[in-house]
């Protein structure tokens, strides 16, 4: 078996070029033409694999088989997501590839003011002759979920090129919108025909996750009383200003963040829009103790009282949506999708280092429609932002990785 990690850096670059970036004001399914675009040319690529049974279906989503080896051996499958987080650019990516990185403060070429810093990237440290890639400072790079996408992708190639790995089917199945909740939206376990599945869209290298947030997400809806301000004395109610006062009275000091860690769940801030007459509110809800979601929302509607009682003319409305829950209690019951990750992990010559998920996956809602949906490294840092970048070698090892996982579960 030969890993080209040319190919793979190839194959990298291409797809963050391809403009995925969710829309969350979108009526369409997936949001942005973009991820349809990217969906093709994995599909295509896939057929040029040989894996006869690619396909697109109409909502974007994409599957492949490359079928097994092994008589008996069960079916297991990968995830990624092709799209890109909404609140930063995703158009003209123009990545920067430093071969031989040879360690300090990372200046990004195109925003001089981005700087990749060591004190806030540790992790540098331990990379020093890799190639790291970021982006220009204009724009994300996209490795969340990039990286995942080229990884299965050319674990794909290694497999079909090489048919003396011994392996059960693999499927492979690419989806779209997970950044705004939506990846499974059109998805069922019953379409990828898995008895386990693993998303490559996970940190640094080696680290294996089996527990998430769970989450929900709030509208609060502030209605006030708009008139000309040139007669708005004793009779405008700025929603504007109540916005502001409800914002002020979230917590501060904690269950935010900004001042969270590890198992702390909290309440963030997270979009507004509006003027005089009304705004909205979009807040997302964080706790990997379920139960804790409908006390922070419960607080939030306190604080709706709040309001209403100071200005009584305005009205305040809190909606909440469910997101996806903590997989951690549906993992359990497959021990075996933990336990054969930390054996390919070790065989592909890694430490496994075992970690939760301060956020979500389309595993989290795969595993709670009824497929286990570990969750495993592909080389991201600082997703969702211009200062994220990737290490070439840290996506080559999760090649290695999955290649490994695909024999253990065949039981070779």
């Amino acid at each position: 078996m030969r890993l080209e990690t040319s190919t793979l850096l190839e194959r990298f670059l291409r797809y963050v070029r391809i403009d995925t970036k969710a829309d969350e004001k979108s009526t369409t399914y997936p949001s942005s033409p973009g991820q349809l675009v990217l969906g093709a040319v994995l599909r295509d690529e896939l057929l040029a694999l040989g894996l006869t049974d690619a396909i697109q279906n109409e909502h974007g989503l994409v599957f492949a088989t490359v079928p097994g080896n092994v008589p008996g051996a069960p079916t297991i499958a990968f995830n990624a997501h092709v799209d890109t987080n909404p609140e930063n650019p995703g158009k003209d990516v123009s990545p920067q590839v430093i071969r031989n990185y040879k360690g300090g403060d990372i200046t990004l070429p195109r925003d001089t003011s981005k700087i990749v810093r060591v004190a806030e990237n540790p992790e540098l440290n331990g990379l020093i002759g890799k190639t790291i890639i970021t982006t220009d400072g204009t724009t994300l790079l996209g490795a969340d979920d990039k990286a995942g996408v080229a990884v299965i992708m050319e674990a794909a190639r290694l497999l079909t090129e090489n048919p003396q790995i011994p392996h059960g089917p693999i499927r492979i199945v690419f989806t779209c919108d997970e950044e705004i909740g939506f990846g499974v939206k059109h998805l069922e376990p019953s379409q990828i025909g898995a008895v386990v599945a693993y998303t490559l869209d996970g940190m640094a290298s080696g680290e294996i996750e089996d527990e998430t947030f769970s989450a929900d997400a709030a509208t609060v809806t502030i209605t006030g009383v708009n008139i000309h301000p040139s007669i708005g004395k004793g009779r405008m109610v700025n929603a504007v200003r109540l916005a502001a006062m409800f914002i002020d009275r979230l917590p501060k000091r904690h269950m935010s963040p900004e001042t969270t860690a590890d198992r702390e769940g909290f309440i963030h801030p997270l979009t507004i829009e509006g003027g005089t007459g009304q705004v909205k509110i979009g807040l997302l809800l964080r706790d990997f103790d379920t139960p804790q979601l409908a006390v922070r929302a419960e607080l939030l509607r306190e604080i709706a009282r709040q309001v209403e009682r100071d200005y009584p003319e305005a009205k305040v409305q809190v909606d909440v949506r469910k997101q996806y829950r903590n997989m951690r209690d549906g993992i359990a019951k497959m021990p075996n999708a933990v336990k054969f990750a930390e054996e390919a992990t070790r065989r592909a010559g890694l430490e496994p280092k075992f970690k939760i998920i301060r956020g979500g996956t389309d595993g989290s809602q795969l595993t709670e429609k009824g497929l286990p949906t570990p969750n495993l490294s592909t080389g991201e840092h600082n997703p969702h932002s211009p200062l994220e970048w990737t290490c070439l070698e840290e996506m080559e090892a999760a090649v290695r990785v999955v290649v490994e996982l695909c024999q253990v579960w065949a039981g070779r």
